[in-house]
Protein backbone atom coordinates (compact mmCIF):
# COMPACT_ATOMS: atom_id res chain seq x y z
CA UNK A 1 0.00 0.00 0.00
CA UNK A 2 2.80 2.56 0.76
CA UNK A 3 4.34 1.93 -2.65
CA UNK A 4 1.12 1.90 -4.45
CA UNK A 5 0.20 5.43 -2.68
CA UNK A 6 3.86 7.53 -3.50
CA UNK A 7 3.64 6.41 -7.39
CA UNK A 8 2.56 9.88 -8.98
CA UNK A 9 -0.41 8.48 -11.54
CA UNK A 10 -1.92 7.13 -8.34
CA UNK A 11 -1.93 10.61 -6.54
CA UNK A 12 -3.69 12.10 -9.56
CA UNK A 13 -6.07 9.66 -9.60
CA UNK A 14 -6.91 10.01 -5.89
CA UNK A 15 -7.28 13.59 -6.22
CA UNK A 16 -9.38 13.70 -9.19
CA UNK A 17 -11.65 11.06 -7.75
CA UNK A 18 -11.81 13.31 -4.48
CA UNK A 19 -12.54 16.87 -7.02
CA UNK A 20 -15.02 15.00 -7.83
CA UNK A 21 -17.00 14.02 -5.53
CA UNK A 22 -15.57 15.88 -2.42
CA UNK A 23 -16.52 19.53 -2.39
CA UNK A 24 -14.79 19.58 0.57
CA UNK A 25 -11.02 18.38 -0.36
CA UNK A 26 -8.33 20.51 0.17
CA UNK A 27 -6.90 21.27 -3.33
CA UNK A 28 -4.21 23.12 -2.50
CA UNK A 29 -2.60 20.58 0.23
CA UNK A 30 -2.74 17.81 -1.96
CA UNK A 31 -0.92 19.68 -4.37
CA UNK A 32 2.05 19.65 -1.95
CA UNK A 33 1.87 15.62 -1.83
CA UNK A 34 1.72 15.61 -5.64
CA UNK A 35 4.80 17.87 -6.57
CA UNK A 36 7.01 15.38 -4.15
CA UNK A 37 5.87 12.38 -5.59
CA UNK A 38 7.78 9.99 -7.37
CA UNK A 39 10.56 11.53 -5.32
CA UNK A 40 12.85 8.70 -3.33
CA UNK A 41 12.30 10.21 0.20
CA UNK A 42 8.81 10.73 -0.29
CA UNK A 43 6.65 8.82 1.94
CA UNK A 44 2.75 9.19 2.75
CA UNK A 45 0.33 6.99 5.16
CA UNK A 46 -2.88 7.05 4.17
CA UNK A 47 -3.77 8.35 7.37
CA UNK A 48 -1.83 11.44 6.88
CA UNK A 49 -3.22 12.61 3.21
CA UNK A 50 -6.59 11.66 5.02
CA UNK A 51 -6.46 14.29 7.65
CA UNK A 52 -5.05 16.73 5.44
CA UNK A 53 -6.29 17.07 2.51
CA UNK A 54 -10.00 16.64 3.85
CA UNK A 55 -10.61 13.64 2.06
CA UNK A 56 -13.58 11.12 1.96
CA UNK A 57 -12.54 8.11 -0.82
CA UNK A 58 -10.19 6.58 1.79
CA UNK A 59 -10.97 5.84 5.90
CA UNK A 60 -7.87 4.48 8.28
CA UNK A 61 -9.55 2.48 10.95
CA UNK A 62 -7.27 2.68 13.86
CA UNK A 63 -6.47 -0.50 16.49
CA UNK A 64 -8.06 -3.96 17.40
CA UNK A 65 -9.92 -4.98 13.73
CA UNK A 66 -8.95 -1.84 11.66
CA UNK A 67 -7.87 -0.93 8.31
CA UNK A 68 -7.68 0.70 5.26
CA UNK A 69 -10.67 1.39 3.41
CA UNK A 70 -11.52 2.90 0.28
CA UNK A 71 -14.65 3.42 -2.13
CA UNK A 72 -14.95 0.86 -4.69
CA UNK A 73 -13.62 3.26 -6.98
CA UNK A 74 -10.20 3.53 -5.41
CA UNK A 75 -10.33 0.10 -4.18
CA UNK A 76 -10.46 -1.45 -8.20
CA UNK A 77 -7.51 1.46 -9.21
CA UNK A 78 -5.81 -0.68 -6.28
CA UNK A 79 -6.65 -3.82 -7.40
CA UNK A 80 -5.56 -3.32 -10.79
CA UNK A 81 -2.19 -1.94 -10.00
CA UNK A 82 -1.12 -4.85 -7.72
CA UNK A 83 -2.40 -7.51 -9.77
CA UNK A 84 -2.37 -7.62 -13.57
CA UNK A 85 -4.70 -10.41 -14.31
CA UNK A 86 -7.74 -8.41 -12.17
CA UNK A 87 -6.86 -5.64 -14.64
CA UNK A 88 -7.42 -7.88 -17.38
CA UNK A 89 -10.38 -9.45 -16.03
CA UNK A 90 -11.82 -5.97 -14.84
CA UNK A 91 -11.27 -4.52 -18.61
CA UNK A 92 -12.40 -7.49 -20.65
CA UNK A 93 -16.04 -7.70 -18.41
CA UNK A 94 -16.23 -3.91 -19.16
CA UNK A 95 -16.19 -4.51 -22.97
CA UNK A 96 -18.65 -7.33 -22.61
CA UNK A 97 -21.24 -5.71 -20.99
CA UNK A 98 -20.58 -2.43 -23.27
CA UNK A 99 -21.42 -5.05 -26.21
CA UNK A 100 -24.42 -6.54 -24.77
CA UNK A 101 -25.97 -2.76 -23.93
CA UNK A 102 -25.47 -2.08 -27.31
CA UNK A 103 -26.72 -5.00 -28.98
CA UNK A 104 -29.80 -4.39 -26.94
CA UNK A 105 -30.04 -0.87 -27.95
CA UNK A 106 -29.58 -2.42 -31.52
CA UNK A 107 -32.39 -4.17 -31.00
CA UNK A 108 -34.85 -1.45 -29.55
CA UNK A 109 -33.61 0.49 -32.42
CA UNK A 110 -34.49 -1.98 -35.28
CA UNK A 111 -37.85 -2.54 -33.43
CA UNK A 112 -38.88 1.15 -33.32
CA UNK A 113 -37.63 1.42 -36.98
CA UNK A 114 -40.29 -1.39 -38.18
CA UNK A 115 -43.00 0.28 -35.75
CA UNK A 116 -42.47 3.04 -37.17
CA UNK A 117 -42.23 1.98 -41.10
CA UNK A 118 -45.66 -0.01 -40.89
CA UNK A 119 -47.01 2.84 -38.92
CA UNK A 120 -46.31 4.70 -42.22
CA UNK A 121 -47.78 2.41 -44.39
CA UNK A 122 -51.11 2.58 -42.77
Amino acid sequence: MKNWIRNRSTLEYLGTWEQIYNPNFKVVEFDHFKKQAGLPIFTLSVSDGVESTNAIGMYVKKGRYGGTFAHKDIAFEFASAISPVFKLYLIKEFQRLKEQENNVKKIEWNAKRFLTKNNYLI
